[in-house]
C-alpha cells in the first residue's frame, strides 16, 4: 500500500517538447514500456547519473553521447526510455545494444546518434530485447504529442515496481513573464541516492546557459533526490535529467537565478517525495530533521543511519513506539565526541529524548498515538553547530519482501 496515493496532474504543453509512447512488450504485454522525448533545437540539457561503479551501459552512453554533443557546441534532441530491463551488467554486449537504439532513433528521428541519450530500468543482468525494443520505436515516434495526456502516458511508460505515474509542474514570474517547469520521474525500490537514485526528467521552458543548468541541476538534486531512501540500495541505472529548451524568458542575473532555483527545487522536491510515497510495501511518510550539527555532511549522516536502520524502519510499519531504536540508531552514527547529553529527540510533537536518556515528560500513549500516523516526523537535535539536513524515508513492511521476492516473476 503506497502512502498519499494522489492523481497525476496535468502538465501543460511546452513549446518544442513531445512525448510519445510504445507498448514493445519488453518484460510484459499490454504495457507502457517504451518512451521518446523530443526536445528543440534551442534546448540545453544537463545530467547527473548514479556513482554505482556497475553503471548501466545506457548510463555510460547517455553520459558520452551528452559529452560529446557539449564539444561540438550542440544540445541532444531525443531522450529514449525503457522499462522492463535494465541493461546492466550486461557488458560489451549492452554497450552495443544501447548505442544501436540510439543509432535507430536518431534514423527513424533524422538527426545524429549523439543527439540520443538512452535510459533503462528493470532487472539487471538481462540482456536487452533489441527486436521488440527496436519495433517499439516507430509507434512511440507516431504517438507523439505535447499535452498532458502524452506526459502521463510518458510517466507511465517508465515505472517498474510502481504503483502509479509522478509528476509534478510548478509556473513562476520572472520578469514579467511565465516559467514553467514539469517534471516525471520513477523509482519504488533500489533508492538510496548517490547522485540520484531513480530516472527523472525535468523541463523548463526557460532559456539557461548549460554552465547554470549543471550548478542547479546539481544544487537541487542533492536537496531532492539525494536526500530520500527506501531501502539504501543505490540503482545501477540512476539518472536525472534537466533540460532548459531556450523558448522562454532567459534566466541570467542573481534576482532572476534565485527565483528559478527555488522553482526548481520544489519541482525536484516533489518528485523526490512522490518517490517514498510509492515506496515499495510502504504505508509510512517519514521526514526525519536534524539541526544543529557541525556540519551538513553530519547532519546527513545521522538522518541517513536512522533512516536505514531495518529495526526503526520495521518499528514504524509497526506502530510501535519503540523509541530505543531511534536513540540506538542516533547513537552508532559516524559523529566524533558525540555528547550524548546535548542530544534532543522529538516524534512529531512528543518529546523522546534529552539529558541522555528518556525525557522526563513522555508517555506510552502520547508516542503511539505519532506512530500510527501515517506521516511522521523524527526531529533530532544535536546541539553541535548550526548546520541542518532533511532526508525523506519510508517503513519496511511485509509487502516489501514480497515484492522483491516476486520481482523476476
Amino acid at each position: 500500500m503506497a502512502v498519499g496515493n494522489t492523481p497525476f496532474p496535468e502538465l501543460p504543453p511546452l513549446e518544442g517538447v513531445r512525448l510519445g509512447v510504445a507498448m514493445a512488450g519488453i518484460k510484459k504485454p499490454d504495457r507502457r514500456d517504451v518512451v521518446v522525448i523530443e526536445l528543440p533545437e534551442t534546448v540545453a540539457v544537463s545530467g547527473v547519473f548514479t556513482r554505482n561503479a556497475f553503471c548501466a551501459a545506457p548510463v555510460l552512453v547517455a553520459k558520452q553521447h551528452l559529452e560529446q554533443c557539449r564539444a561540438e557546441n550542440r544540445s541532444p534532441r531525443f531522450w529514449l526510455i525503457n522499462t522492463g530491463n535494465a541493461n546492466a551488467g550486461t557488458g560489451e554486449a549492452g554497450l552495443r545494444d544501447a548505442r544501436a537504439s540510439c543509432v535507430e532513433l536518431a534514423k527513424q528521428a533524422g538527426v545524429s546518434e549523439q543527439d540520443v541519450l538512452p535510459f533503462s530500468t528493470g532487472v539487471i543482468g538481462e540482456p536487452l530485447p533489441m527486436e521488440r525494443l527496436l519495433a517499439g520505436l516507430a509507434a512511440a515516434l507516431e504517438s507523439m504529442a505535447s499535452d498532458s495526456v502524452a506526459w502521463e502516458h510518458a510517466g507511465q511508460g517508465i515505472l517498474t515496481t510502481d504503483t502509479r505515474a509522478k509528476g509534478t509542474s510548478v509556473t513562476v514570474e520572472i520578469g514579467n513573464q511565465q516559467v514553467t517547469i514539469n517534471g516525471i520521474t520513477k523509482g519504488s525500490g533500489m533508492i538510496k541516492p548517490n547522485m540520484a537514485t531513480m530516472l527523472g526528467f525535468v523541463v523548463t521552458d526557460a532559456t539557461i546557459e548549460a554552465p547554470l543548468l549543471d550548478r542547479l541541476l546539481r544544487e537541487t538534486v542533492d536537496r531532492s533526490f539525494n536526500c530520500i531512501t527506501v531501502d539504501s540500495d543505490t540503482s545501477t541505472n540512476d539518472a536525472c535529467m534537466l533540460a532548459a529548451t531556450g523558448t522562454g524568458p532567459r534566466i541570467a542575473d542573481e534576482e532572476q537565478i534565485a527565483v528559478f532555483s527555488n522553482a526548481l527545487q520544489r519541482v525536484m522536491t516533489e518528485l523526490a517525495q512522490a518517490i517514498i510515497r510509492d515506496g515499495e510495501g510502504a504505508t509510512k511518510f517519514i521526514t526525519l530533521q536534524v539541526d544543529e550539527a557541525k556540519s551538513r555532511q553530519e547532519a546527513l549522516d545521522v538522518a541517513f543511519t536512522v533512516a536505514h536502520s531495518p529495526l526503526v524502519k520495521t518499528a514504524l510499519y509497526a506502530s510501535d513506539a519503540n523509541w530505543g531504536r531511534i536513540l540506538a540508531a542516533v547513537g552508532r552514527a559516524p559523529v566524533s565526541d558525540f555528547d550524548v547529553n546535548r542530544v534532543v529527540i522529538d516524534l512529531g510533537d512528543v518529546r523522546l529524548v534529552e539529558n541522555g536518556g528518556r525525557a522526563a515528560g513522555y508517555t506510552e500513549a502520547a508516542g503511539s498515538a505519532v506512530m500510527a500516523q501515517s506521516e511522521i516526523t523524527i526531529r533530532i537535535n544535536l546541539g553541535r553547530g548550526e548546520e541542518s539536513a532533511t532526508v525523506w524515508t519510508s517503513d519496511l513492511s511485509h509487502d516489501y519482501v514480497s515484492i522483491n521476492a516476486d520481482y523476476r516473476s
